[in-house]
């Protein structure tokens, strides 16, 4: 037994988080059991499904055996549930002052509003809490509503004992509750449903909303340390987000002193968080011997003895405007002919052009004005596209079909191939379909026959990569392409300038985050950082110019002869 001293990780409250996690609410489906179903398995299913004992990522056979009136939606296309989690995200990150909101797969926000929470208090008066109002804008005293300071708004965790309205902490949650409120009002009015938490971290901001789901909110008030324990140690330890089924097996197989369930996918977990905190045998040290092992994140024991302790100091982070990539991928039971893999690269394919489309594209509508007539003009509004980043590189990567019984990593034998991504596929006047045939046909397809990954497919995963901020022009504008190169090229560049002509310069980031993430139940993945590594782009690719009016790779010495080329040609 470890005889090492168990001392409690220290806690913040200095930091007010808001965490809210929406549902849709159609008319049609309120009260019945709804589930997302993804191939043969189920994504996810609601709060009446799960009331009737349908679990996410169970067969779908097996949902349809407990609840026959399952309700099944198709979850194969995420693109619908995407549109809908920018449009709410954009609506939260829209009062935030900090700019700290950050999106949790696609119903799922955390907000950081410390600041507009602090401000707020200190905006209060004592002699009538009851008509305070709370300020949305710093700048415009107007912009806001009132409230009633001298209550929480919605349900409340903790006992606030003898507290009085001159604890800061309790005010700061107090004030912060009826924020809450109204931002799940302004949800609601887009047609969703909303749970929410308000705690002083991320971990308790998340645990607390589930506590009244789907339709409500709960503030805990961490007052003391013994609340936090308190509200902590009933929970069932797979509940805590950060301890996943993995450590749940092992944690739990220790403390009930037998062998951990091989099951690795299971949900189920009759251990709870204070039987593990409070065993006489766990201790940072014990966590760190029993989690060890290949593969294992560093000081992943003293990480799970904080989380135990209702501790979390990870920041609040606001999600990229542009995506770093942009991936799709799925899983199969061996794929073996090469019909098999042209119709799963071009369902892939079709997928991830939405998916940049939805993600990299901005429709402008300005007024345009008709000169058919000068004694009456007539003005219309016309809408247009413009990229906000183009991506250059495309990348296709597989790996075999394997079984569980197989036991291989979930990387064995993956091969990639990399190319420049082909300019046609920015033609948004051209129809989606056919430039996802024509992608699939010249460029897919060639780059799969040079893997040297063989057959039996059991993964296919299409990604587009270094993003160039700036789409700019339309495509086809060879000119606007060669002017965002003038930077590159300055120091190549012979003939004289003029007095103050300025020069347009572009950098184009390379940043490439690498991250592998395991589908449970092979389920269709797409995401935007869910990379492998660029070793086969070549030093020519990275030095190369892509011509957007001959899909040639232009070195980058030769542009402006390249330029001349097609301007004489044009002639």
């Amino acid at each position: 037994m470890d005889s090492a001293p168990k001392k409690a990780p220290r806690r913040r409250d200095d930091r007010v988080i808001l965490h809210f996690c929406v549902e849709n609410r159609q008319p049609s489906l309120k009260g019945l059991p709804l589930g997302i179903k993804q191939k043969g398995i189920l994504a996810t299913c609601n709060y009446v499904a799960r009331r009737r004992g349908v679990k996410k990522l169970m067969p779908i056979a097996a949902a349809r055996n407990i609840c026959p009136d399952l309700v099944l939606a198709d979850g194969e296309d995420l693109s619908p549930f995407r549109d809908v989690s920018k449009r709410l995200y954009a609506l939260l990150r829209s009062y935030s002052w900090s700019g700290k909101v950050e999106r949790l797969g696609l119903d799922e926000v955390f907000l950081d509003v410390t600041d507009i929470v602090s401000f707020n208090v200190e905006l209060l008066n004592s002699n009538a809490l009851q008509q305070s109002y709370f300020c949305l804008s710093r700048s415009d005293p107007a912009v806001g509503f009132e409230y009633d300071a001298t209550s929480f708004a919605g349900c409340v965790l903790g006992d606030d004992g003898s507290q009085s309205h001159e604890n800061v902490l309790y005010m700061r949650l107090l004030v912060a509750s009826h924020l809450a409120q109204y931002l799940r009002l302004r949800i609601e009015e887009e047609g969703y449903t909303t749970a929410c938490g308000i705690a002083t971290n991320k971990l308790l901001a998340k645990l607390a909303g589930d506590k009244n789901k789907p339709r409500n909110q709960t503030t805990l008030l961490s007052l003391r340390q013994e609340d936090v324990l308190t509200f902590m140690d009933e929970h069932s330890l797979r509940k805590v987000p950060g301890i996943g089924s993995r450590i749940t097996r092992v944690l739990e197989g220790f403390v009930l002193g037998k062998e951990p369930d091989p099951d690795l996918y299971t949900m189920e977990c009759s251990t709870t968080v204070g039987q593990v905190r409070t065993h006489p045998g766990i201790s940072p040290p014990t966590l760190s011997r029993l989690l060890s092992g290949p593969g294992a994140e560093k000081n992943l024991g003293p990480k799970v003895w904080t989380l135990l302790h209702g501790v979390d100091d990870t920041a609040v982070q606001p999600a990229r405007d542009i995506p770093t990539q942009i991936s799709i991928e799925d899983s199969y039971r061996g794929l073996t002919q090469p019909s098999e893999i042209r119709r799963a690269l071009l369902a892939i394919t079709s997928s991830l052009l939405r998916r940049m489309h939805t993600d990299l594209v901005e429709e402008d509508v300005s007024p345009t004005t008709s000169t058919a007539s000068t004694a009456n003009p007539v003005t219309n509004s016309s809408s247009s596209s413009r990229w906000l980043a183009r991506p250059r590189t495309l990348r296709l990567s597989t790996r075999p079909y394997t079984t569980p019984q197989d036991d291989k990593p979930y990387n064995w034998a993956r091969h990639s191939r990399s190319c420049p991504l082909p300019s046609f596929v920015f033609n948004t006047s051209l129809p989606q379909e056919e430039r996802a045939e024509r992608l699939v046909t010249e460029t897919l397809l060639p780059l799969f026959y040079n893997t040297g990954g063989g057959w039996n497919i059991g993964l296919l995963n299409v990604c587009v990569a270094n993003m160039s901020a700036g789409g700019g022009g339309g495509v086809g504008d060879i000119g606007a392409m060669f002017r965002r190169q003038e930077g590159v090229l300055r120091e190549f560049t012979v003939y004289a300038r003029d007095e103050g002509e300025e020069e347009e310069e572009e950098g184009h980031g390379l940043e490439q985050k690498e991250e592998e993430e395991e589908e449970e139940g092979g389920l269709v993945t797409d995401t935007w950082d869910n990379g492998d590594d660029d070793d086969d782009d070549t030093p020519e690719e990275e030095d190369s110019v892509l011509c957007p009016v001959c899909d040639r790779l232009v070195p980058r010495f030769a542009v402006s002869a390249h330029e001349r080329y097609h301007r004489l040609g044009d002639a």
